[in-house]
């Protein structure tokens, strides 16, 4: 399928190829110099004796975040009424089946089929040891209780959908994350067997959700009453765009040089994770999108909708990863093939709402 990528920029449409090189080089700077990244991780701020937050690792997480959130204009949530039943799908989607249906996928693939070929043991955070596909299984969790709120703009631009109501939904889902993120995850983190560290898990959502949200919503605030629309459009986030990007960049290169060992004694270990996040997103889409055609939505309506819940918030899942179980830990490497996989996966799915928009009314 041929989708127009014109409107996206070098590091969008080549994100598959940037992770690819940061795997690379991550695994290579983790043999070149691996006291490199203990170092960075070793800079922390410690609770009861723990370390808790890696500052490298905030500060990157933090800029990976913000540039989204100052995109958001969430005065426009409060216009959800006139698009009612589209928030309403993708909450009930986003909230009540795909958490649940992305804890299954990976627990019958990666803690089944797959179990025998995810052998070993990991040290998390707080000292547990825990089985390797647990911990795979926990990336997948953090991966599926967070809806996208960032490259969901740009599906839903590339597939010609309603971009006011891709706002809201963005900006809808953005604050549930604040109040359901931490619950959901903590309790299915649990049913995994998992260390839940409650205390850790409501600080990453705080850090990473609650702070560059509410950053984002002041400071977009202050330019535009004294910069204005225009120049915030055309000169702010013309060069903050590229700035979430190469966050994030950045923290895979210390993610992989952390897990370079794991992947060359285990090269398949990304595939077995990558198969049933493959098979997650589709589903989810399919069943959104196909919901979306029974209740007679507009196609603007139907693709966005479809989209915020096959797309995963892979940023905070990433940070929440590393900030409970730590930067060489297996759920990371599963948060980072999620990131891997969207970009091609996604732009499939934008090629295909774009081949039936025949199956939906237009505007």
């Amino acid at each position: 399928m041929n989708v127009d990528t014109s409107s996206m920029s070098l590091f969008e449409r080549k994100l598959s190829l940037w992770v690819f090189l940061c795997i690379v080089a991550g695994i290579a700077l983790g043999k070149v110099a691996p006291g490199i990244t203990r170092t960075l991780d070793g800079m922390s701020i410690v609770v009861n004796g723990a370390p808790v937050v890696s500052l490298p690792i905030a500060v990157c997480l933090f800029f990976m975040m913000y540039p989204i959130m100052v995109k958001i204009d969430f005065g426009k949530a409060i216009k959800a009424g006139g698009n009612l039943k589209p928030v309403m799908l993708t909450l009930v989607v986003n909230w009540v089946i795909k958490p649940f249906t992305m804890f299954g996928f990976a627990v019958l693939f990666l803690g089944v089929f797959f179990k025998d070929f995810l052998p070993g043991t990991e040290i998390v955070k707080d000292g547990t040891e825990v089985e390797l596909y647990r911990s795979y299984i926990s990336g997948a969790i953090l991966l599926g209780i967070a809806p996208c709120t960032a490259m969901v703009l740009v599906w839903g631009f590339l597939a010609k959908g309603n971009q006011g109501l891709t706002l809201i939904l963005v900006a809808v889902n953005s604050l549930l994350m604040l109040a359901l993120y931490g619950v959901l995850g903590g309790w299915l983190l649990g049913v995994n067997q998992m260390p839940v560290p409650w205390e850790t898990l409501l600080l990453s959502v705080l850090i990473y959700v609650a702070l560059p949200l509410f950053a984002g919503y002041f400071s977009r605030k202050w330019i535009l009453k004294t910069k204005g629309q225009e120049w915030f459009e055309d000169r702010f986030l013309q060069y903050l765009s590229p700035v979430s990007i190469v966050a994030l960049l950045a923290t895979l290169v210390l993610l992989f040089s952390f897990k370079g060992a794991t992947i060359l004694e285990n090269p398949l270990t990304i595939l077995w994770i990558a198969i049933p996040l493959a098979l997650q997103t589709v589903f989810i889409f399919a069943i959104t999108y196909l919901a979306a055609r029974m209740l007679k939505f507009r196609y603007e309506d139907a693709a966005p909708s479809a989209m915020i819940g096959a797309s995963n918030h892979f940023e905070v899942a990433i940070a929440t990863a590393v900030i409970l179980f730590g930067l060489g830990s297996g759920a990371a490497l599963a948060t980072v093939v999620g990131v891997l996989i969207e970009v091609p996966l996604m732009l499939l799915l934008v090629g295909f709402c774009k081949k039936t928009t025949h199956w939906f009314p237009s505007s």
